[in-house]
């Protein structure tokens, strides 16, 4: 399949191990996919923008979430736990980046794709197939990532639509416009 990507398409599933790489992962998920087409130049960042949505306030947020190690500053919140006050806490206690550094750093060497990142992959080729394109590009790997399989960049992704008014026919919209040009 990797064969078909183009050279956006590379970029970014290099750019997702990265993305993997900066903030300490062990698997590369969607979000690093998306973190990725977010900060590229390309047809995907180019259909982010056109569904209204900011492609580089998306790829903070993401980072932020991805650093945070799946701990929901919201959902403490409703607890009445500040996490910035306790991420601030063990900073001073342990050092910088305690609360988040786990069992460790990133391996150095090849990181592996988690289930869903690998599921986005096989959409991007299935979108691909039915937008008739000969490549892989990163506008497939976005509608990939749109297409509903449940995963934390779907999830993210949809909320950043939704929070600049828009939605995923918006966005599926401008990325098959994008196809077409």
């Amino acid at each position: 399949m990797f064969e078909r990507f183009t050279r956006e398409a590379r970029a970014a599933v290099v750019g997702a191990q990265t993305v993997a790489r900066d903030v300490g992962s062990r698997s590369i998920d969607t979000r690093h996919v998306l973190v990725a087409l977010a900060e590229s130049d390309g047809p995907a960042s180019d259909a982010l923008r056109a569904a209204g949505t900011d492609p580089a306030r998306m790829a903070t947020r993401l980072r932020d979430d991805l650093r945070a190690g799946g701990l929901d500053g919201e959902a403490l919140a409703s607890l009445g736990i500040d996490l910035d006050a306790v991420r601030r806490q063990a900073d001073a206690a342990f050092g910088e980046g305690a609360l988040t550094r786990g069992t460790g750093r990133a391996p150095k060497g090849h990181i592996p794709f988690a289930p869903d990142a690998k599921k986005t992959l096989e959409l991007a080729l299935r979108e691909a197939v039915r937008l008739g394109s000969s490549g892989i590009d990163g506008g497939h790997l976005l509608l990939g990532v749109l297409r509903g399989t449940g995963s934390p960049a779907e999830a993210a992704l949809r909320r950043e639509l939704a929070a600049a008014g828009s939605d995923a026919g918006a966005l599926r919209l401008a990325v098959e416009r994008r196809q077409a040009s």
